[in-house]
């Protein structure tokens, strides 16, 4: 054989052996391999918009409940029928007693916070000869027989008489709304609500018309507050959606330059304003604050007295200076906001009642009554509030929801669960308190910086507003594309027909 035709043969051998070497899925690899489709996940990992997970179904469960359906605490009521002789149904009589509480709450639709059916009546009868219980009892609750024994005058010493059937009674820590029917030979029948869970009717009075009061007492005042409305719907709230209240006192000093005056605003707020604050404190979280202001026009006139040797301002002039006078006008400016009224009687349908006043300016039933409603307002506003971020979430896909929404929009779900949760055990100050954490949580959800984006606007409004701009453009970049498009094909065929003619040839 010639070198150099063993030559050729040896290169023909070379460039063949790597075609007999190559790996087996080389050209599985060649297959996936997409170079055109590589950069797009993170393409569009780059333009996803970072949603955290919300409880949509939650919100919506809550929302609906809230619309439809009022909330109704479960209420316990205890009655007491001393020197009753002739009564021995209990049980009968605890039936009629809620009976006839049914008619009054039937008359209107129960409001939200009200009680409805969810109520139990127990009844005692106290007298010289029997001391009998009804089954439907409400435990360590029930009347000790004989513990009026030594009380002859009852109508005499109002305060009193509240302080010890309290002390007999402690209904702030069992929650218990009792009414006492003192059988006493007087021309008048009276009735007196204290500042507690009770009330107390003496006279002589038949069962069927007691009934008829004590009913009225346990519906129209213990339950809605002595309002005829017994609704927290409309009404305004001093309350804001953080759940604060701020009560601001200032002092007006006219013309300082001649006179200074001041006031012991420490001590009002020791004495008079902490026990309000700290008997509000389910329902608000209040902070007070005060100031002197100066250079006002002057409302207050003195005269010279030679004896005294001195101006003198009459105490009415000045009302400032009667600190007590101060205070029961802001109280009652207090409870009006609040919803309350400040009298001394309530004129009901069968009967009048005295309405003993607290030193704290909020009896217990009264307080009760205020977180009841309030938890109903709190809870009503959350379900709105957390329903509407919902809906706007779901109809804005774009739209970022931060992880801090999320957690918001979960510490609020939980904290309203937690609060129906109180409502059905008929705790009344946890419920408003956890009800106001949840809506203040749903407030901060739903007005977060971050919702409020301008790149949150819907595709149609982006449209409107920026096609004035592009259209235009859009055009002419159209057209160009087309006539490249048509130069493109006329190209592509003279190519293709160059290429046959060379095969050809």
């Amino acid at each position: 054989m010639p070198e150099g035709a063993s030559r050729d043969s040896a290169m023909a051998e070379i460039s063949e052996a790597p075609t007999s070497s190559d790996p087996p899925n080389t050209k599985s690899e060649e297959e996936h391999f997409d170079p055109k489709t590589m950069p797009l996940p993170f393409l569009l990992k780059s333009i996803e918009i970072y949603r955290a997970p919300l409880p949509f179904e939650d919100i919506d469960l809550l929302s609906t409940e809230m619309e439809k359906n009022h909330l109704l605490f479960p209420c316990q009521f205890q009655v007491v029928f001393v020197n009753f002789d002739d009564i021995t149904a209990v049980n009968d009589l605890g039936l009629l007693i809620d009976s006839h509480m049914q008619k009054l709450t039937s008359e209107n639709s129960p409001p939200c916070g009200a009680c409805g059916n969810n109520v139990t009546v127990a009844v005692t009868i106290d007298s010289n000869s029997n001391c009998i219980h009804s089954e439907s009892g409400n435990g360590n609750s029930k009347w000790q027989c004989g513990m009026l024994n030594g009380f002859d005058k009852v109508n005499d010493h109002d305060e009193d008489f509240d302080e010890y059937l309290e002390s007999v009674l402690d209904s702030k820590n069992r929650k218990v709304y009792t009414v006492v029917v003192m059988n006493r030979k007087q021309e008048d029948v009276r009735i007196v609500v204290g500042k507690y869970r009770h009330a107390w009717i003496v006279g002589n009075d038949s069962v069927e018309k007691a009934v008829e009061k004590m009913a009225e007492i346990f519906i129209k005042v213990f339950v809605n507050g002595g309002k005829e409305e017994g609704s927290i719907r409309g009404e305004f709230m001093p309350v804001g959606a953080d759940g604060k209240v701020v009560l601001s006192f200032s002092l007006l000093n006219s013309d300082p330059h001649d006179w200074v005056y001041d006031w012991d605003f420490k001590e009002l707020d020791e004495i008079l304003l902490a026990p309000v604050v700290d008997a509000l404190r389910p329902v608000a979280d209040i902070s007070v604050e005060s100031q002197v202001l100066y250079h006002t026009p002057k409302s207050s006139y003195s005269y010279w007295d030679d004896t005294q040797g001195s101006y003198i301002f009459s105490t009415k002039d000045l009302p400032f200076f009667d600190l007590k006078m101060i205070s029961e006008v802001f109280m009652g400016q207090l409870r009006q906001l609040f919803g309350l009224k400040s009298e001394s009687l309530y004129v009901g349908g069968f009967a009048t009642s005295v309405l003993l006043t607290s030193d704290k300016g909020f009896a217990e039933w009264e307080l009760d009554v205020l977180s009841r409603h309030h938890t109903c307002f709190n809870l009503l506003q959350c379900g709105t509030t957390l329903g509407s971020l919902s809906r706007l979430v779901q109809s804005l896909p774009r739209m970022i929801i931060m992880d801090e929404i999320g957690k918001q929009v979960k510490y609020s779900l939980e904290a309203a669960k937690l609060s129906l949760g109180n409502v059905s055990l008929g705790y009344s100050d946890a419920s408003a308190v956890s009800s106001r954490k949840a809506r203040a949580l749903a407030e901060d959800a739903f007005y977060h910086p971050s919702m409020m984006s301008v790149s949150y606007y819907s595709f149609e409004h982006c449209f409107a507003v920026y096609s004035p701009f592009f259209l235009p453009v859009s055009l002419h970049v159209l057209l160009a594309v087309m006539r490249e498009w048509k130069r493109y094909k006329v190209e592509n065929r003279k190519y293709l027909a160059w290429k046959v003619k060379v095969k050809v040839e």
